[in-house]
């Protein structure tokens, strides 16, 4: 008898590998030694992993709104202790399936989303997260009085493409949005590709 091939559920984003050391650099500075890291829209779950795999002083939580992509993350992450299950979380919705976190992880979501994800994921980090917490962003963004790079022009224009609702964000139009949820904004982080990692407080 011959046994079915198992497809491999895991996914591959080829800049997951790219910046995943930088942005553990500066995590190893902005997150508390210990307790739970809630990962928003944790996409093909190469991140959680390797993060994981680097802080095992942290718990992970990844999650994602699509299953596949919780497929991904469960097969990337098997095996490593400190990560839960990925859990099925939309960033824009008004219940998350969790009722706090010690800091709150988002990676190259808010531009490939629609507006009223920023404000949920800010929204519900703000109820999850103790004071002094941290909620960290990384991707890229537009800065008032800082031109932006040609590269990052021509990523937004294929973004507004695919879906018109997506699109790089004015980083002070997150930060007023954070600030309306008692997020203040703590650091900005140059990161190479010319995206930011950005990092709010409760």
């Amino acid at each position: 008898m011959t046994l079915p091939i198992m497809e491999d559920p895991r996914r591959v984003a080829p800049a997951a590998a790219r910046n995943r050391d930088p942005i553990m650099a500066a995590l190893r500075h902005l997150l508390p030694a210990e307790g739970l890291v809630l990962e928003v829209a944790s996409g093909t779950g190469e991140h959680c992993a390797y993060f994981a795999q680097s802080l095992p002083g942290l718990v992970f939580q990844p999650s994602d709104p699509d299953a596949e992509s919780r497929a991904s993350i469960d097969a990337w992450c098997a095996g490593i202790p400190n990560i839960r299950p990925a859990l099925a979380l939309d960033a824009a919705a008004v219940d998350w399936p969790l009722e706090h976190a010690a800091a709150v992880l988002c990676i190259n979501m808010i531009h490939i989303a629609p507006w009223s994800a920023t404000p949920g994921l800010l929204r519900g980090a703000a109820r999850l997260l103790p004071p002094g917490a941290p909620l960290i962003l990384y991707g890229p963004y537009r800065r008032e009085g800082v031109p932006t790079a040609s590269s990052n022009e021509e990523f937004d224009a294929s973004l507004r493409e695919r879906n018109p609702e997506w699109g790089l964000r004015r980083l002070e139009d997150v930060a007023a949005a954070a600030a309306a949820e008692g997020l203040g904004l703590g650091k900005v982080l140059e990161m190479p590709a010319n995206n930011l990692l950005v990092m709010f407080r409760r």
